[in-house]
């Protein structure tokens, strides 16, 4: 029994979405699709603001890190969700199963406080537009950036150290398609009550601190808007919409996860891929929509490849 209790597992099982075969072949195509766009609207959105000298503005740099931590976020588990779909034995390897966790909070921790940058760099704009320039400078811009892939890596391992060592020597089925902590500590074999409310503590502290310091800058935003004169306040608005639609969404599903004490396991697997698979989709799309400056940037990139092909 003691070496039983020793060992551990050479791997998970997925139990998946459903238990609906045909229902999950059905589903094949729309997460392929919906992959495909996630993929081809985040990179266009990279490329558009690297190679448009229109673009090259903090606004427009702290969004091309946005949408190439979408394409990371998504890229950890539509994949194997996609492919998994069609098995029936949806099987991950102990260390792959880690690294998804790593690399989800890695991912996810770094967009939460990116999006706080997103908000800090509003606030400037709008409530501090003579000193913007000054503020807002190339340098600035990168250490926030790198301060918030900092933050979400050091939130991953704290996640991964409490993890790591638990010893996992029984039942393998993680309730899900992807390794989320608070489903994978339950197959462990002791008691992870207390690590749990660690483990939850955790990321419910840093989505929490946020999503607050997201409602304050936003709101006090929006207030400082109704000052303002009807066009500028419009366009502020504007901007100020698309931001809060994406933290809503984003912060919506992470908070509930984590920090609402009833689990209802089919709440808890659409909200998984909402925030997995739909809402790095729904970021482009809402940037690119209501951006003026980003859809006139697809049109003259547009024209610039029609020309060089009318040239040769």
């Amino acid at each position: 029994m003691e070496d039983a209790n020793e060992s551990v597992v050479p791997e998970f099982i997925f139990s998946g979405l459903c238990n609906s075969t045909a229902l999950q072949t059905f589903l094949v195509l729309p997460f392929s699709v919906l992959y495909l766009m996630t993929v081809v609207g985040n990179l266009l959105v990279v490329v558009l603001i690297i190679s448009d000298l229109h673009l090259h503005s903090p606004m427009y740099f702290l969004l091309a890190n946005l949408s190439f931590i979408d394409f990371c976020l998504s890229s950890v588990t539509t994949p194997k969700l996609t492919t998994d779909l069609l098995k029936d034995n949806k099987i991950i390897s102990f260390g792959g199963c880690m690294s998804q966790i790593v690399c989800v909070h890695f991912f996810a921790g770094g967009e939460m406080v990116l999006l706080v940058t997103m908000a800090y760099d509003r606030y400037v704009a709008i409530c501090k537009p003579l000193h913007y320039s000054s503020i807002m400078n190339r340098q600035k811009c990168l250490w926030l950036v790198l301060i918030s892939w900092i933050i979400g890596f050091v939130h991953a391992m704290s996640q991964l150290a409490m993890i790591l060592e638990l010893p996992f020597c029984g039942p393998r089925v993680v309730d899900s398609f992807f390794c989320d902590i608070p489903l994978v500590i339950k197959l462990a074999c002791m008691d992870t009550h207390i690590l749990g409310a660690l483990i939850n503590a955790d990321s419910g502290f840093l989505a929490t601190t946020c999503f607050i310091l997201l409602l304050i800058s936003y709101t006090y935003i929006l207030l400082t808007v109704r000052l303002h004169s009807k066009d500028g306040a419009s366009k502020a608005l504007s901007t100020c919409t698309s931001h809060i639609t994406v933290v809503v969404l984003f912060f919506g599903p992470c908070i509930f996860i984590y920090l609402w004490p009833l689990s209802i396991t089919w709440v808890d697997k659409f909200l998984a891929v909402f925030y997995t698979v739909i809402t790095p989709l729904l970021n482009p799309a809402i940037y690119t929509l209501r951006n003026k400056e980003i859809k006139n940037a697809m049109k003259r990139l547009i024209r610039q490849r029609l020309g060089s092909r009318d040239h040769f």
